[in-house]
């Protein structure tokens, strides 16, 4: 009898494997290291969960129009590497893509802080993970700044003050800062951010926040930077065809001390260093009056799981594995920046996989206050409105309020495109 019994319990345990056992599919874009990396997470969570998992991979060009394409078609993958704002186009109202929430079985989500969570959510459903949280920060040549006399800046007022030091103690072609591009353009939104209290799209209302009268202040106060030396003009910038800042050589001597960078390109702005260049990370600069710090964070991406897949619960599988369990996480690395997962960021610092310039770094991310950006920050169009006219402005072909009216005009119709 106890034979029969455990051969029935054992051919049951076959059956349920078996019926569990699924063949998925799942996207990415990436560069080789990525490509590579995961391709192993795969092979070994695969094996470990008994399925079988297909890899569907290209570079960042081209890959958005694709998953569009396969998501409105029904096509797309099980598992999908998603760029954050993507998730409001493709699920608006939350259903477009599978609620993670309704998988929490099986993805341990104890491993994201509130915060996290909301930034993946939409109309209270979980349809992203981040896989990585990143936000803009200050970071500057201590180096250059002790050969200047100065400390590190703390204000606005700080770096302002910087600028004409730099040009009598160091030499003309000196700056504490850079800022040109869509550098400018986000400086422009941090300082406006501060001082309103407000984000420039309010993601409540997909409505501009700020008035006119707030935006010319922040423009404006852009000239200040270039006025008092901080930041090389826009034009002389240009004119460098130089288009990266790890690329520029004044950037690799010394000669300009400071940027605003997302945290996660630590490394690619630190290793054109020359020898003996120490950067150094600061707060947010604050200004007088600020009605917050205004940090720019957000998931630098998130897997999603289609609400089409026929096989959620062994793809849920597939991301844990991916995001929390040790094979998984092992694989994967930091291809994809500092991971979220607590278990896993905890597992990746005892390897010596992630340094510890990164795990602060992202600490002062998380750590800092700031309201909610909306995913139309991040669109093409946004930014073009904002660096396009920020950039005419910088050449004195349009002044501050002009600048203002076109980048308030550009950014509200592309706020109704989307809306369409």
């Amino acid at each position: 009898m106890k034979l029969k019994f455990l051969s029935i319990v054992l051919a049951t345990t076959a059956l349920s494997g078996a019926a569990n056992a699924a063949d998925l599919r799942m996207s990415w874009w990436g560069g080789d290291s990525r490509h590579a990396a995961t391709q192993e997470a795969l092979k070994v969570c695969g094996a470990k969960h008994g399925h079988t998992i297909s890899p569907e991979f290209t570079g960042w060009s081209g890959h958005y129009e694709k998953l569009t394409t396969q998501i409105a078609g029904g096509t797309e993958a099980d598992i999908m590497q998603v760029n954050w704002p993507w998730l409001s186009i493709y699920s608006a109202d939350g259903n477009g893509l599978a609620d993670l929430n309704e998988l929490s079985g099986i993805i341990d989500l104890s491993n994201w802080d509130a915060a996290q969570i909301q930034a993946g959510s939409l109309n209270g459903k979980l349809n992203g993970l981040p896989i990585s949280t990143t936000g803009r920060l200050f970071v500057f040549n201590k180096t250059t700044f002790d050969k200047a006399g100065l400390a590190l800046p703390k204000t606005w007022d700080d770096l302002l003050a910087a600028g004409p030091v730099f040009k009598e103690k160091l030499g003309d072609d000196y700056f504490p800062f850079e800022a040109a591009k869509l550098d400018a353009a986000l400086i422009m939104t941090l300082y406006g951010t501060q001082a309103t209290g407000k984000p420039l799209i309010d993601p409540a209302t997909n409505e501009l926040a700020w008035n006119k009268d707030e935006l010319v202040n922040a423009i404006e106060f852009y000239k200040s930077l270039v006025d008092n030396h901080v930041v090389q003009p826009w034009k002389d910038v240009a004119s460098t065809g130089i288009k990266a800042l790890h690329e520029n050589p004044a950037w690799s001597s010394g000669k300009i001390a400071g940027t605003y960078q997302w945290d996660s390109t630590y490394f690619k702005i630190s290793d054109p260093l020359e020898d003996g260049q120490e950067l150094a990370y600061v707060d947010l600069l604050t200004q007088d009056g600020q009605k917050t710090p205004g940090i720019y964070r957000k998931a630098s991406m998130v897997f999603s799981i289609s609400a089409n897949s026929p096989n959620k619960e062994a793809a849920a599988q597939v991301v844990n594995c991916m995001l929390n369990e040790p094979e998984g996480v092992a694989a994967l690395g930091s291809t994809r920046g500092v991971p979220s997962s607590s278990s896993a960021r905890a597992q990746l610092l005892d390897a010596g996989a992630i340094k510890q310039v990164q795990i602060d770094a992202q600490a002062r991310v998380l750590a800092a206050e700031g309201p909610a950006i909306h995913p139309m920050m991040e669109f093409p169009d946004v930014r073009s409105a904002m660096q396009d006219n920020l950039e005419l402005f910088a050449y004195g072909e349009i002044d501050a309020s002009t600048a203002a009216d076109e980048m308030m005009l550009s950014i509200a119709e592309a706020l109704e495109d989307i809306g369409s």
